[in-house]
């Protein structure tokens, strides 16, 4: 009995150099997938304000339709769009939905709306 815990004495865990290489290959893993996690990030902030700066420019079209107006507000479409909290929305009282600027609070780019509609960065 007294053999086989004299036998397998320095045998147990692991080596400094194994740690040490374990260690090395996560902080590797870690510098190539903690920039592309931000660069998502970033992607998905850009695509919620165009998200939303498309819902505006939908919910001004269904207003225009309705009332046969020119203008359109963020208040005069309120009833039918809700703002998302962390989205800001830029337009003028009583302006035509062409030019309202949106972006993210955390985002980095600016969208606006063109006069066919189209989201322009």
């Amino acid at each position: 009995m007294f053999k086989y815990f004299a036998k397998n004495k320095g045998k147990r865990g692991f080596t400094l150099i194994e740690l040490m290489i374990v260690i090395a290959i996560i902080g590797i893993l870690a510098a190539i997938a903690i920039p592309q996690f931000v660069s998502y990030r970033q992607k998905g902030y850009n695509s919620k304000a165009k998200a939303e700066l498309r819902s505006y420019y939908t919910a001004c079209q269904a207003y225009f339709a309705a009332y046969t107006a020119s203008n359109c507000d963020q208040s005069t479409v309120s009833d039918t769009y809700n703002k998302s909290s962390d989205i800001i929305l830029i337009t003028a009282a009583g302006q035509a939905m062409i030019g309202a600027k949106a972006y993210h609070a955390a985002g980095t780019s600016t969208y606006t709306v063109g006069s066919a509609g189209n989201i322009i960065p």
